[in-house]
């Protein structure tokens, strides 16, 4: 159980450093807030999670059962490799970044699309997923289905929590987190992926 537990926080670290980091979907989580009030973040966070959980879903039957010991330790290796790259970008982001952009007009109105599309669209978001991601959910698989799906659960609390602060913040006009805070946490979740990268590269 405690192997679960530590895929939960992983998840849940790895989600948040992704999330704090403005993209696509910090753009479209202003924009609804805007226009549909605070439930926006929530409910673009459901668009991404859903076009995630097809991907996971192909991981768990397609993946696993062609991979073997030696292909896998290729897939840790790469997904390492960009855990640590992601990380130095985060780091990087971190000496300057602000934690809300200027609202975007033109995007799509409904914010469930809005998170699918924001996600499909973003090459990142694929590297990921193809690399560290799918990594990172077939360590699970090895411990157990139950790990594959907390480390799951752990990143999409990272997103519901990251996204909702937002879009609360920017439906009632405050700012309920200040620059130093979030670059103080982005900063950490950065040392955290170029570790952790580091070691599952190695492990």
């Amino acid at each position: 159980m405690l192997e679960v537990i530590e895929m939960l926080t992983i998840g849940f670290i790895v989600g948040l450093a992704g999330a704090l980091v403005p993209g696509p979907m910090l753009l479209v989580t202003i924009d609804g807030a805007l226009k549909n009030g605070w439930m926006a973040g929530p409910v673009v966070v459901a668009g991404h999670a859903a076009i995630e959980l097809v991907i996971c879903i192909l991981i768990v039957l397609g993946m696993a059962s062609l991979i073997g010991e030696h292909e896998m330790s290729i897939i840790s290796v790469a997904g390492g490799v960009v855990l640590f790259a992601f990380g130095i970008l985060t780091i990087m982001q971190a000496r300057s970044s602000s934690r809300l952009v200027q609202k975007v007009d033109g995007i799509v109105s409904n914010p469930f699309s809005a998170g699918v599309l924001s996600s499909a669209s973003n090459p990142y978001f694929w590297i990921w997923w193809l690399t560290a991601g799918s990594a990172l959910v077939l360590r699970g698989l090895e411990i157990g289905l139950l790990a594959a799906v907390f480390f799951v659960v752990g990143h999409w609390m990272a997103d519901l929590g990251w996204f909702t602060v937002v879009s609360v913040s920017m439906s009632r006009g405050k700012q309920m987190i200040s620059d130093v805070v979030y670059r103080k946490v982005l900063l950490g979740c950065g040392i955290f992926l170029m570790g952790f990268g580091a070691w599952f590269a190695m492990g």
